[in-house]
């Protein structure tokens, strides 16, 4: 596994180097957030670790910025314990939060638990599912009332307007209420129909992304996709 870590620490860094070369991952570290960002940009990552408080560039705007454009796996690892910040943090993309003093072991583990909820069909017979069914959508069109997705390239156009920063699980989202714009959607099914897995644990991942999908597609007169409380979530007819 590729493994980016940006923590100014070099004694944290050093700590968990050691445990990182136990598990084999192949493993940079950085230490200022300017520099997180080059490396974020110019090469692709299996999972990236970033410290809240960097200099140059916080952990937070980097995990921000990235969830622009991609679905990488992010832990953020932070002196601060107040509920708020784990909530913003997970808000703004983060899979997880790691409040300093940590143990090594407990975020390798917590790192395993993040992957296991990104792996999505790996069975060969999944796989062949999956590749049958993107192949099928491929030149597809999904229309509902003001909404136009062209699954192609991928890009969608609500009243007019065509919305270009969805990332992946955000547009795999809007797709899925297109399809089947009146069933309403637990947090459960949302969570194995996109993520492909029976979540157990921080049920808010489903909470973060419908709420970042929402202020990028809805209006206060066209909120699109409403709560039906007490149940989940689906697109207002």
């Amino acid at each position: 596994m590729k493994l980016l870590v940006a923590e100014d620490d070099t004694s944290v860094c050093e700590m968990l180097q050691l445990f990182f070369q136990k598990e084999r991952y192949d493993t940079t570290f950085v230490h200022d957030g300017l520099t997180a960002q080059q490396r974020i940009d110019g090469e692709p990552w299996d999972f990236i670790i970033l410290d809240w408080m960097l200099p140059g560039k916080d952990g937070v705007s980097l995990c921000k910025d990235l969830r622009q454009t991609r679905e990488t796996p992010v832990i953020l690892l932070t002196a601060r314990d107040r509920e708020q910040d784990r909530i913003q943090g997970l808000e703004l993309g983060a899979d997880d939060y790691v409040t300093k003093p940590f143990s090594p072991m407990e975020l390798i583990a917590r790192m395993k638990a993040v992957l296991r909820r990104y792996r999505i069909g790996t069975s060969s017979e999944a796989r062949e599912t999956a590749a049958a069914v993107e192949e099928s959508d491929r030149f597809s069109v999904l229309k509902h009332k003001s909404i136009t997705i062209q699954l192609e390239s991928r890009t969608a156009v609500i009243q007019g307007q065509e919305i270009t920063n969805l990332t992946p699980k955000e547009f795999e989202l809007l797709c899925l209420f297109v399809r089947y714009p009146k069933k309403v959607f637990t947090r459960e099914q949302l969570l194995e129909s996109i993520w492909g897995y029976d979540y157990i644990g921080e049920e808010r991942t489903v909470d973060v992304h419908i709420k970042r999908l929402r202020n990028k597609i809805s209006t206060q007169e066209c909120p699109l996709i409403v709560t039906v409380w007490g149940v989940g979530y689906k697109l207002e007819e």
